[in-house]
């Protein structure tokens, strides 16, 4: 049977392959599969690998490149770009075999589409060790046979542009046997609406449980190129299965630009009007139909795969029918890949602080000296280990990216160019720094360090460092629980592959410091704030410059909200979820809000709601808090945010803490606010701080009213000794070995276990001394919760003393 020129997307699957390459060989595995479960994909045709292979041979191009490659050292960055030129022009200079030319222009006609997308298909491409993401060339807005065919045999240039050389060179990929397909599929009108990509895990860190989506307005290719920040989305899959709108993070993005499609053909740029900017680029609805679409590919490629195979997925909008679809999946390359099962840990060694910031792509630290360069032409001076520095990436810079012991960029955000690569090469790179260009210089030493989650640090000077590795398979079993504290969103993801038994202590602190900003009361009370007439504003003593500035402050973090309690819920809740779901389905116990009234008073609006005080350590916190009729409308919002991490994104492994109780009255109060927001479910659990003396005395009746305590070992050993932690110097007398520190520590553990009762420990202690993590084991505590950096440390001490005890 003759090879055809031409294969439609219903007549090709994944094993249609070596005819269609990896983009159109997926196209046409979802066309066939997907389209009864709903999800759309564009209709269209494949130009075939033979096509490719017989154009290059009735050409004598294939000849002519044999010989080319003989001549060329193509590891020298020189002698690729000579080469490729050369292969270039070639093929340029090719013609279509009239039966070929005749294929293709009555598949056209028969396709009835004057806008048809124009998109390279390689026979290696989208391969789970090689993606060649966006290195070969894409035509978008093509009309008429004679634009069609001419971009076709730009595709085929394209197999030889200087970064698919460089990349086939790095995975050992024959420049011979190499043959690329065309894809021609109908256009979907994104310039009339949004487009973007989306992943079923967290790229940064490899989170299976999740789907990724990135969004803008107009056509997807403005994501890679780095110009605008995306709308970004996560969606929890194993509650979106059950069928909650786990839309867990809702992010906006600078979308201040976008691409429209150009009467000429191709694409313009275009400002998106500030109005637009402040919305969201999908609607929930269109966000949870992406999801469940992700979801359902990942699986049938998983299925086929006879193994995990995350995918990296290309969708979008039409803007004239309002529909969605999928235009392209492909294998996740960076973790898809990876099967080590042990954990790697980069620890820099300073105190500086750093003199420039962006986004952080990875978990690593590179050092080297600043190379800065500002054009393609220029990437012949940059050598090996020097880190780049440049505007942004596009897949031409693949030669000198891949020699770079770090990247940084002045615009870009995680889904940009330069961030896609620098995961794939395990390189770590800062992006949207917005000015590194101009405030770096040629050869200064910089260490870039992307460890504290997506907060990108970038030091002068080479600063020590240590990497920690340890192999996750290799940790004895014990009985003692080992939780994880947490105060940071952005490095639950990655801390949730330690070996743990869910959070013992989940701090709200760092979500509303670093997320929402505002006191909470001055987003209850802003339009009161605002109003020059009202109650609250009358008795404000700030002068009106200071009060508008507050006001103004507040305008600009929670723009999209015109609700400003909204903002608050939403934004706690989105931080408080990506924890739940990092452990999901272990347990996870969020703390609400111990700020003191120092720390309270250093939220944006904090002085209008906050008195002084002298010793904030022993004064108005925690309960107390709670149920002050002043303070507890916040109280109430923090309530609304844990039911909406439970009862909407379905995480119902969240339960609750209460710190700082004085009181058995206090504590009947909380709970009776608590039960009245609604968060009264039989499964719901309130645990409490066991952090005073009277806790301990009045355990019993403590106990009554919570479902357990949490040992806060800080305040208990300040309070048991008399003194107040702060001062630094008697700070020493608070030790936690103390005697009659441990002694009430003991006692309270035992009376939690006789009423069948949860007893955890939230702190360093068991960490940093071991003879403490002996005695916490010696008398049957519960569970040992410390920050992930102490896991590792604190689960071989207690296994060690397990063992003993067992002996």
């Amino acid at each position: 049977m003759k090879e055809k020129n031409i294969l439609w997307f219903d007549e090709i699957g994944y094993d249609n392959i070596l005819q269609v390459g990896g983009k159109n060989a997926s196209l046409g595995e979802m066309y066939g599969a997907f389209l009864k479960e709903g999800i759309n994909i564009p209709e269209g045709f494949a130009i075939t690998t033979k096509a490719y292979l017989d154009f290059m041979k009735v050409n004598g191009i294939d000849k002519e490149l044999k010989a080319l490659i003989k001549k060329y050292d193509l590891k020298k960055i020189e002698d690729l770009q000579e080469f490729g030129k050369k292969a270039r022009e070639r093929i340029r200079k090719g013609y279509f075999s009239k039966e070929l030319e005749e294929d293709i222009i009555n598949a056209y006609e028969k396709l009835k589409g004057d806008d048809v997308a124009v998109r390279s298909s390689a026979v290696c491409e989208d391969m789970p060790n090689a993606s060649f993401a966006g290195q070969f060339e894409t035509f978008l807005n093509v009309r008429g046979t004679k634009n069609l065919l001419s971009v076709v045999k730009k595709c085929i240039a394209s197999t030889f542009n200087d970064r698919v050389i460089a990349y086939r060179e790095e995975k050992k990929i024959s420049h011979l046997k190499f043959a690329l397909s065309v894809g021609v599929l109908k256009m979907i009108r994104s310039d009339l609406a949004s487009s973007g990509i989306m992943f079923t895990l967290d790229t940064e860190t490899g989170f299976k449980n999740v789907v990724l989506i990135n969004s803008i307005f107009g056509i997807g290719e403005m994501i890679v190129k780095g110009k605008v920040t995306p709308d970004e989305f996560y969606v929890f899959k194993p509650t979106l299965e059950k069928g909650h709108d786990s839309i867990i993070t809702k992010n906006l993005g600078r979308k201040h630009l976008k691409y429209e499609y150009s009467t000429k053909g191709g694409l313009k740029e275009k400002k998106v009007s500030i109005k637009d900017q402040l919305k969201f680029s999908l609607t929930e609805k269109e966000i949870l139909t992406l999801a469940r679409w992700a979801v359902i590919i990942e699986n049938h490629y998983s299925k086929r795969a006879g193994k995990w195979m995350p995918q990296d997925i290309e969708w979008a909008k039409d803007g004239k029918t309002g529909e969605l679809f999928i235009v392209q999946s492909r294998p996740e390359t960076v973790h898809a890949s990876k099967t080590a099962s042990f954990y790697e840990e980069y620890q820099l060694n300073t105190k500086k602080k750093p003199f420039l910031t962006g986004i952080a792509v990875g978990e690593k630290i590179g050092i080297g000296k600043v190379k800065i360069v500002r054009e393609i032409s220029k990437m012949k001076d940059f050598k090996k280990g020097e880190v780049l520095v440049t505007k942004m990436t596009d897949p031409d810079w693949l030669p000198i990216m891949r020699i770079a012991s770090a990247i940084v960029t002045n615009e870009g955000g995680k889904s940009c160019h330069a961030a896609i690569v620098a995961r794939e090469l395990g390189i770590p790179a800062i992006v949207g720094t917005h000015k590194a260009t101009d405030i770096l210089k040629d050869g200064e030493e910089i260490t870039v360090d992307c460890t504290e989650g997506l907060n990108g640090r970038i030091f002068k000077g080479k600063i020590s460092y240590k990497v920690k590795r340890q192999n996750l398979g290799s940790f004895p079993k014990i009985k003692t629980k080992i939780m994880v504290n947490i105060g940071a969103p952005e490095i639950a993801f990655r801390s949730s592959f330690l070996p743990n038994q869910g959070v013992g202590l989940a701090r709200e602190e760092f979500i509303i410091a670093e997320k929402v900003r505002v006191h909470p009361l001055a987003l209850y009370h802003y339009k009161q704030i605002k109003n020059p007439k009202s109650e609250i504003r009358k008795n404000i003593f700030l002068s009106n410059s200071e009060i508008q500035k507050i006001i103004k402050q507040i305008k600009e973090i929670t723009v999209e909200h015109k609700d400003k309690k909204e903002f608050f819920i939403k934004e706690l809740a989105e931080g408080i979820a990506k924890i739940g779901a990092a452990f999901y389905p272990k347990e996870v116990i969020v703390r609400f809000s111990d700020f003191k009234t120092n720390e309270y008073k250093n939220l944006i609006g904090g002085e209008i709601f906050e008195n002084e005080e002298s010793n904030p350590m022993l004064g108005f916190r925690g309960a107390c808090r709670y149920i002050d009729k002043n303070f507890m409308p916040a109280f109430k919002m923090e309530c609304q945010a844990i039911k909406r991490v439970r009862n909407v994104f379905g995480l119902k492994n969240v339960n609750v803490m209460v710190p700082f109780c004085r009181t058995v009255e206090e504590g009947k109060k909380v709970m009776e606010i608590i039960r009245k927001e609604g968060l009264n479910e039989d499964n719901f659990k309130v645990y409490m701080m066991c952090e005073i003396p009277s806790n301990i005395i009045l355990a019993d009746d403590f106990l009554s009213i919570f479902d357990g305590f949490s040992i806060g070992s800080n305040d208990l050993a300040q309070l048991t000794l008399g003194l107040d932690r702060d001062n630094g110097r008697i700070s020493y007398i608070g030790d936690e070995r103390n005697k009659a520190v441990k002694k009430i520590i003991g006692e309270v553990i035992k009376i939690c276990k006789k009423r069948n009762k949860y007893i955890g420990i939230c702190g360093e202690a068991p960490s940093t001394y071991s003879d403490f993590a002996d005695f916490l084991v010696e008398e049957g505590i519960e569970s040992i919760s410390i920050n992930p950096n102490m896991i590792i440390k604190t689960h071989l001490l207690v296994a060690k003393k397990e063992d003993k005890l067992k002996k």
